[in-house]
């Protein structure tokens, strides 16, 4: 997978995330499979359980089917699925 600022605008549902930084202390190292998005949240199966981590708080790490890892912060992907995809990107580097 060619890794560009368009990431932002995919489909997150199904990936493995991990929340490597947070201002949570109890988001910090919760892995497994990204099961649903809302505009503010993803809820991640974290061992058997749904947990709700805020995209606002917290950094990501995404693997996608490819094995590519990409670290992605959570206020670039504040909104609604649809709606990502209608959003203009600034390149980030």
């Amino acid at each position: 997978m060619k890794v560009t600022p368009d990431i932002i605008r995919g489909e997150f549902i199904g990936t493995e995330a991990k929340v490597s930084k947070s201002t949570h202390p109890g988001y910090v190292g919760l892995s497994g499979k990204v099961i649903d998005e809302t505009r503010n949240t993803f809820t991640i199966l974290h061992e058997g359980k749904r947990k709700k981590i805020i995209k606002d708080s917290a950094i990501f790490h995404f693997k996608f089917s490819d094995g590519t890892v990409v670290e992605i912060d959570g206020r670039l992907l504040l909104g609604r699925p649809e709606d990502r995809l209608k959003k203009s990107v600034k390149r980030l580097w």
